[in-house]
């Protein structure tokens, strides 16, 4: 009998008031995670994850434009439910997040140890002497040298990978259940990259806390998730184990996104596979399968009906109407 989910998501749907109309960027996505556990959301720029990940902590309610719909479940408790008093609980305390670009998300005007001390205080009710000694420890804990100097820093007397450090720090400040990384290794290089990658798993392992990990890089996913979630204009349409991703990977444009990742036993001549077109805007969005206007495959009934995710195997689910057919070509390999 397995556990119940440290997090659990039920038709989320996240709604937009333009000034052409609603327009949904988060389209029935459903998903769990368990303590522990760390899940990939894979997918292009513009397909919804971030907008998914913000959502799950309600952080785009800065203005009156923005409705939700569905269940967020943490600890069975609603997230959608909650007053904004009770979710200032949670956020950053049970569950935090790490941006894209960490001088956007820290306050250039505060210190490390400002920032850090903050987040103690408020949520553990910490002195401010005990506060400092811990984000010290904190800052320590991720791999910032002289830590004792660094938490009187500035974000921008820091380097990138530095901040993105900084930015951990605090975001574990609190000992987090789960923690959203939102392409926390994009603005990056790839030692750096390779090395925040590697302080999130050791965290992962040490605090036995769920990650909830946002990229749109396949590579890292075979790394270091357990399962992945592919999303394509707001919805879910594949998920998997990790080893069921990568062996048979049934979706197209699972297939796609594979396909593009370089090989170092490739050609140096040969070409990087591309996905043809791009992902519509959310004004235009297809009325049928939304990947119907780029897939191979696509036929009347993908221009005109939407497919239902379909459970292939234990663990694996798919969107598409032709997911047998690409798994019978398969075989016949």
């Amino acid at each position: 009998m397995k556990n119940t989910p440290l997090l659990e998501v039920k038709n989320l749907k996240t709604h937009f008031q333009t000034e052409r109309g609603k327009v949904t960027a988060v389209n029935g996505v459903s998903f769990s995670i368990q303590q522990g556990e760390i899940i990939g959301i894979v997918g292009e720029s513009g397909c919804g994850k971030s907008v998914m990940s913000q959502s799950i902590l309600r952080l785009l309610e800065h203005t009156d434009a923005v409705s939700y719909d569905g269940e967020v479940l943490f600890e069975a408790r609603n997230l959608l439910d909650l007053s904004l008093k009770e979710l200032r609980t949670v956020r950053g305390n049970d569950i935090s997040i790490i941006f894209q670009d960490p001088l956007t998300s820290l306050n250039p005007v505060y210190t490390i140890g400002n920032q850090i001390t903050e987040v103690l205080r408020l949520h553990q009710k910490l002195s401010k002497k005990e506060a400092k000694q811990k984000a010290i420890e904190l800052l320590r804990l991720t791999g910032i040298s002289a830590p004792e100097q660094r938490v009187n820093d500035f974000p921008h007397e820091l380097s990138g990978g530095m901040q993105q450090r900084a930015s951990i720090a605090m975001a574990l400040a609190c000992e987090p259940k789960l923690l959203i990384a939102d392409e926390p290794t994009t603005a990056l290089d790839v030692t750096i990259q390779a090395q925040i990658i590697e302080l999130i798993t050791e965290l992962n392992e040490k605090l036995n806390m769920a990650v909830l990990f946002i990229t749109h890089d396949l590579g890292v996913v075979s790394e270091i998730c357990t399962g992945v979630k592919v999303m394509y204009l707001g919805q879910i349409v594949e998920e998997a184990t990790t080893d069921q991703l990568f062996t048979g990977p049934l979706h197209p444009y699972t297939q796609g996104l594979i396909e593009s990742i370089p090989r170092m036993d490739s050609d140096r001549e040969e070409k990087l596979h591309v996905i043809d077109g791009v992902v519509p805007p959310l004004s235009n969005v297809p009325q049928g399968c939304g990947f119907s206007t780029r897939c191979p495959y696509a036929d009347d009934q993908c221009r005109q009906q939407q497919p239902p995710l379909e459970t292939f195997e234990e663990g694996h689910k798919v969107k598409c109407w032709h997911f047998k057919e690409i798994l019978r070509e398969r075989e016949a390999l």
